[in-house]
């Protein structure tokens, strides 16, 4: 038994140095690739996308969940972030093979009569093989997750977080993102993503939620050949809903299929609350009259408290009302430092002039959903998970109504959408706002018999000279500083002013012992005084220089050869 446990405590030990001596393997490679790309002259956008790439498939999938973070990452970085191929090198066929059988606990020919060893698709976590069903003989697509991806994603996220310590600071970013925050947050993305169960319960509830829709369909999931590693789903077989010429031979409308499309898309946001947040072309098929939606790996979900904000929010825009704007944002947003309201509201005063002489149909949303999370990161502003990732939604639903139709457009939709809701709930619920209002209107009558009471008080109390007001002065740090300097050079130049008043007062006496006649007291406060009044002046002065020097720097003269 001894034995035993000597062995066991062996392999603990070579298991773990091995992990050591791989990760700093990794360490160095890292280390090389950053070296290479020349990180200590500062990281562009492009220069980040080659670096990833660089790094392999895991880390363009960790780019990939990055470029989600538009509130805190600059645009250009998430829209570079987002060219990352997504295309990996697929697995051997005898290592797909090795995870569908270690997951059944079976061989895979007991579920499948047939598997094509050439993947559909190979992505950094996961590829995609067509199988027959040995039960009922139908076409499927078997979705297998890459060998040791988990552990691997793991060590490199835990070699990033010591990574980010070593890159220089991006001047765009400074101040203004936690490296160390982001890195977290991809990887409670990524682990959502590596649990198929958790896919297949997105499926699930996707499909409960849009069953009413005649026009929307998802792939049938056999839940029972599903687990941790293997997602097993009806095979589509129809075009992608951007392939034009395929649709238009098979006689679609393609104005109807972007109008349905659009429509679908915000009943999953304004409705449901939980959408699909990669709505890119590869994920949306069209099959018998439907709209099929594809991989509900990556799925975004906002609160009820979320959906109003953000329904308020797209009535401000389209009205034009900047307080509506700003009162949304703020409600929705949490602050990285104290906010400025003015500052917030000019901006976003600036941001509604852009759309005061468009016309509804003519407004970007993805675009101005865009221009809102440039306003919030100058504001320092962040915004919950599920609304950045409805900002990647909907740039991708913009990119595929610019392909099939690009007259139409979504502002419009979802304003009529908001506008259409509003009436039918006040017609749902005319006699309880009827009651509320009516109590509204009651007790405002009764409150406005007291105003002349109360203006006479207010008079009254004025004219005696009792009157009160309450006043909340929001200070910046440099008007805090300049007060702070002004109240301390107050109390100097009085304790200055003190000591000479005095020092004059001893000298009209006749203390000893005296210096030159005067007392030595009084020369004393003299001397203190004169030498204090030097240092404060010399130093104002000192600090005047400098100041014009750093506002007017010399010009280098060249050298002559």
């Amino acid at each position: 038994m001894a034995d035993e446990n000597v062995k066991q405590e062996t392999i603990d030990i070579d298991t773990t140095s091995t992990a050591k001596k791989d990760s700093r393997s990794r360490l160095r490679e890292i280390t090389e690739v950053l070296r290479r790309h020349k990180v200590t002259k500062g990281v562009t956008p492009e220069k980040l996308r080659l670096i990833l790439e660089d790094l392999g498939p895991t880390y363009v999938k960790l780019g990939q969940i990055m470029s989600l973070h538009s509130d805190i990452l600059p645009k250009a970085y998430c829209d570079e972030l987002l060219k990352l191929n997504t295309e990996v090198r697929p697995m051997p066929f005898s290592m797909v093979e090795e995870v569908i059988n270690h997951s059944y606990r079976t061989d895979w020919r007991e579920i499948f009569s047939s598997m094509e060893q050439t993947p559909i698709g190979s992505a950094s976590i996961a590829q995609v093989h067509k199988a027959v069903l040995k039960a009922n003989g139908q076409e499927v697509i078997v979705k297998v997750e890459r060998k040791g991806i988990y552990d691997t994603m793991a060590r490199d996220i835990r070699l990033l977080h010591r990574a980010v310590k070593i890159l220089p600071s991006v001047p765009s970013l400074r101040n203004i993102v936690d490296l160390d925050m982001v890195l977290d947050e991809m990887w409670t993305v990524a682990q959502q993503e590596m649990d198929f169960l958790k896919e297949a319960s997105n499926m699930e509830e996707f499909a409960r939620l849009n069953k009413d829709i005649k026009y929307v369909t998802t792939p049938k999931l056999y839940r029972e050949y599903t687990t941790a590693h293997v997602l097993v789903m009806e095979y589509i077989d129809g075009p992608s809903i951007t392939d034009v010429e395929t649709l238009k031979a098979q006689g679609y409308d393609l104005n109807e299929i972007g109008k349905k499309f659009v429509n679908s898309f915000i009943k999953q946001v304004m409705d449901d609350g939980f959408f699909h947040a990669d709505p890119h072309p590869g994920n949306v098929k069209i099959r018998d009259g439907k709209i099929v939606w594809l991989d509900m790996g990556m799925m975004g979900r906002l609160t009820e408290r979320d959906r109003k904000i953000m329904v308020r929010g797209v009535e401000g825009i389209a009205m034009h009302d900047i307080s509506k704007v700003t009162d949304a944002v703020l409600d929705l947003g949490d602050f990285w430092d104290k906010p400025n309201r003015d500052q917030l509201y000019a901006d976003l005063r600036d941001f509604l002039r852009e759309y005061e002489s468009q016309g509804m149909g003519s407004v970007d949303l993805a675009e101005a959903m865009e221009s809102l999370m440039d306003i919030m990161k100058n504001n320092h502003i962040s915004l919950p998970h599920g609304m950045t990732m409805l900002t990647r939604g909907l740039s991708h639903v913009e990119g595929v109504l610019a392909i099939i139709s690009p007259d139409i457009n979504m502002m419009n939709i979802a304003y009529t959408r908001v506008s259409e809701d509003y009436f039918d709930k006040l017609r749902a619920n005319w006699k309880e706002e009827l009651s509320r209002n009516s109590r509204k209107l009651y007790r405002a009558g009764i409150n406005s018999i007291e105003i002349p009471s109360l203006a006479s008080e207010i008079m009254r109390e004025y004219l005696r000279g009792h009157s009160r007001f309450n006043l909340n002065l929001d200070t910046t740090d440099n008007l805090v500083l300049v007060v702070d300097r002004a109240v301390r050079n107050l109390v100097i130049g009085l304790c200055i002013a003190g000591l000479l008043v005095g020092s004059s007062i001893l000298c009209t006496t006749q203390m000893k012992p005296q210096i030159f006649g005067i007392p030595f007291l009084g020369f004393l406060g003299y001397l203190i005084a004169i030498s204090a009044i030097i240092f404060f002046v010399g130093r104002y002065e000192i600090r005047k220089i400098r100041r014009w020097r750093r506002e007017h720097p010399r010009k280098k003269k060249k050298k002559k050869i």
